[in-house]
């Protein structure tokens, strides 16, 4: 087993049981690890700090498995973590036959995502200490759970970052010819070989239940819907109009499928194919106006590298948002770039508010739903913020 050790006073984030340690803070290496290779972390005076997973191709270096020295890394210590991640989420009230089974690193497994789908399990590896065990990991899921199908969705371009091919398909059983789930009632076609993420964006469960919740009697906007869940929410929420926009055929396609697998009147919905940038534009040129306004972007700043420019995003949609809002109405804006924290992100929106000169009053913070725990020695974890502000 290869032995890296940490530079002087550069162990401080070991110490607190952060799961990562970059590239500058380790001491030069006599022999490189393999890629995905189990190395034992020691600090510059030769204190054992933990067991991690190397990869040589990333700035993250090192993703910590464990900070006990007494472990070992192997079949039954994935079996435990595993075993462990499920078991947490076995009394989660969460009315769906959909959940995320692991969170990474908020899991103490960094770079392993998995959600099921009812008798589906969708597998991401998003890092080389993962993808060293795809075969374990796969074998011990299925035993867990006994899934029905495997699928790999291990196509992120986070993998490129560790010199890993993107990649998908199916690793075991057999995939149903459809996969629907039921989420508070309502029933989603999920497409787990072609969605994006994993096939449906489980995080946002609590917050479509509350957008509908928001929705009685009123005219609804809902800005990058993907296949349509805060739409449908909304719908079920006795909304009068529900306007879907998002720039992806497909995608308004598959809406249009969930929408017909529910009980729900297709004359309050319309589905628009259109750059939401400039339609928010043509809809404030043609004096629209809307209760209820709903920004879900897609990740605008996947890092920190990133920030700026996606500030620029944000500050834009969320102002013509705010200038299409009536009075009394709420905005319900998003972010899910992890390069974004929560501060700048309300920075960001209070921008647009000056600029769009609108009074608004913060009424909510919203989070990922309980399925998606953020672990508090990586805060990196906490990607999904949101606001549901109110135009007085």
């Amino acid at each position: 087993m290869h032995v890296v050790k940490i530079k002087p006073a550069r162990e401080k984030s070991a110490l607190h049981r952060h799961p990562w340690l970059f590239s500058g803070a380790l001491a030069p290496l006599a022999d490189t690890p393999t890629s995905g290779e189990t190395v034992k972390v020691l600090d510059s005076s030769g204190r054992f700090l933990g067991w991690a997973a190397w990869s040589g191709e990333s700035q993250i270096r090192l993703r910590f498995w464990s900070f006990d020295e007494r472990e070992t890394i192997d079949r039954d210590f994935f079996r435990r973590r595993l075993s462990r991640a499920i078991q947490l989420r076995a009394g989660m009230d969460r009315a769906s036959d959909a959940m995320r089974l692991v969170n990474g690193e908020s899991d103490a497994l960094p770079g392993l995502i998995v959600d099921r789908y009812g008798e589906v399990l969708v597998l991401q590896l998003l890092s080389a200490g993962p993808e060293a065990w795809r075969e374990v990991l796969c074998d011990e899921l299925q035993a867990l759970t006994g899934a029905r199908a495997i699928y790999e969705r291990s196509d992120a371009d986070v993998r490129e970052l560790e010199g890993l091919p993107l990649r998908s398909g199916l690793l075991r059983g057999e995939l149903p010819t459809v996969t629907d789930i039921t989420e508070h009632g309502l029933r989603y076609r999920v497409n787990v070989a072609a969605g994006q993420k994993t096939g449906f964006y489980l995080d946002q469960r609590a917050n479509r239940q509350r957008i509908g919740g928001l929705a009685r009697g009123a005219d609804v906007l809902n800005c990058f819907c993907y296949t349509g869940g805060f739409s449908l929410a909304a719908l079920r929420g006795d909304a009068r109009s529900v306007l879907s926009v998002d720039s992806s055929g497909d995608a308004l396609d598959a809406a249009r499928v969930n929408l017909g697998l529910n009980d729900l009147s297709s004359e309050r919905a319309e589905w628009v194919e259109a750059d939401v940038f400039q339609y928010l534009r043509l809809l404030r040129d043609k004096a629209q106006s809307y209760d209820l306004i709903v920004l879900d972007p897609p990740k605008f700043a996947p890092t920190a590298q990133h920030v700026e420019r996606a500030s620029r995003a944000y500050k834009d949609i969320n102002l013509w948002a705010m200038k299409l809002l009536r009075p009394g109405g709420h905005l319900a804006t998003f972010t899910c770039s992890g390069g974004m924290s929560a501060e700048l992100f309300q920075k960001v929106v209070a921008g647009s508010a000056w600029d769009a000169k609108a009074d608004m009053q913060l009424i909510e913070r919203f989070t990922a739903d309980v399925d998606h725990p953020v672990s508090l020695n990586f805060p990196e974890g906490d990607y999904l913020k949101g606001l549901l502000l109110r135009k007085v």
